[in-house]
């Protein structure tokens, strides 16, 4: 009778989480695709913890896979010419999504810089920081105010990221590169990077939830908006290759042949479905859950780190571990939800605008 009551709960929970199987399945993926790009990321540096290749080069290539993939996408159900129609119906949606492209930019850049200095876990765990962030940024754009049990549980994820902090493994190779500096300036200059990479993560990702759902803006289809964003983007990667001086040396033979090793096609390829994934889940879930899904991660990330890297789980991992299941636990039993509104939720919001506002505007 237990059994049966436990699982009769556990569905219960799941049906609250995800109303469809489809954001089931996009959920599950996501957090596959997150754990694959930490290893991978991982995996293609060098004994000194560089990386063989250019890094800006890979995301800028990556921008382009996934523009490539959102158009196809898109014409698959219509034709080139709809899409630049709607590119020039809706530039104002384009020019909107030069915020999150730029912070994505600077995210997917960063993300190179701390997997050279953090193992995956700890990398991942890190980052946890930006669910309290999120949690106060949804709640500021969306106008909803997240309960008690909600606020809990984002507190319990940033105690556990606090929790692994307590005893960071610092037997990193590259800390010879900072001379006689301290190892305390040495963490802190690290840190500061992942807090830059948490406020990308947290800003862009509610803010592109709230342009895929917004009255005014959740007109454009989904893989529109997709092709906005990495149009965006692909301009933001090449400001940072024009100021890093790189501009001209990016798409060399050299610099081509360096990214064709197997890991880094892989790791370009992973990144892509990521992107396209990512768009998916915040159009069919929201950011607060996204930030679960990520705390999830560690879990499967720390025993394959171990198993593949032989990075140890210390006592500090396994209790921030055992804090981030039990947030997401509180977080199961009352989630946020945030759908996007309904093409008759649109329509009236637009009819009743043009009476207020009377026609020809």
């Amino acid at each position: 009778m237990a059994g049966w009551l436990l699982v009769f709960l556990t569905r219960w929970r799941l049906r609250k989480l995800f109303p469809t199987r489809w954001s089931a399945a996009v959920f599950l993926a996501y957090m596959i695709l997150f754990i694959n790009q930490g290893i991978l990321v991982t995996a293609s540096r060098k004994a000194d913890n560089t990386y063989p290749y250019n890094t800006v080069t890979v995301v800028m290539i990556t921008e382009v896979f996934k523009l490539m993939v959102a158009t196809l996408l898109y014409v698959k159900d219509n034709s080139f010419q709809e899409l630049l129609k709607v590119t020039a119906k809706d530039k104002k949606v384009l020019l909107l999504y030069l915020v999150p492209a730029s912070l994505y930019c600077l995210y997917n850049n960063l993300q190179f810089v701390n997997l050279a200095v953090y193992d995956p876990t700890t990398y991942y765990l890190l980052l946890q920081f930006r669910v309290v962030t999120t949690g106060i940024v949804f709640q500021v754009l969306f106008k909803k105010t997240l309960s008690r049990l909600q606020w809990l549980s984002l507190l319990l994820l940033t105690i556990g990221c606090v929790v692994k902090q307590i005893k960071h493994d610092t037997h990193m190779r590259d800390v010879v590169s900072f001379g006689g500096q301290s190892l305390s300036l040495h963490l802190n200059a690290n840190l500061l990077h992942i807090l830059l990479q948490v406020f990308c993560s947290c800003f862009a990702g509610v803010y592109t939830e709230f342009l895929l759902k917004g009255e005014k803006t959740s007109h454009v289809p989904l893989m529109m908006q997709n092709v906005f964003m990495y149009l965006d983007s692909i301009m933001c990667n090449m400001c940072v290759l024009a100021y890093t001086g790189d501009l001209g040396s990016a798409f060399t033979t050299e610099s081509i042949n360096s990214i064709l090793q197997p890991t880094v096609v892989l790791v370009t390829l992973n990144q892509t479905a990521i992107g396209i994934i990512t768009s998916l889940f915040l159009k069919s879930l929201n950011s607060i859950l996204k930030t679960f899904a990520s705390a999830l991660e560690l879990m499967f990330t720390a025993v394959l780190c171990w198993y593949i890297f032989g990075i140890p789980v210390d006592i500090f991992t396994f209790i921030a571990i055992v804090i981030v299941c039990l947030a997401t636990l509180l977080y199961s039993l009352n989630p946020v939800v945030n759908l996007a509104p309904s093409r008759h939720t649109r329509d009236s919001t637009m009819t009743h605008d043009s009476k207020q506002n009377g026609p020809g505007v």
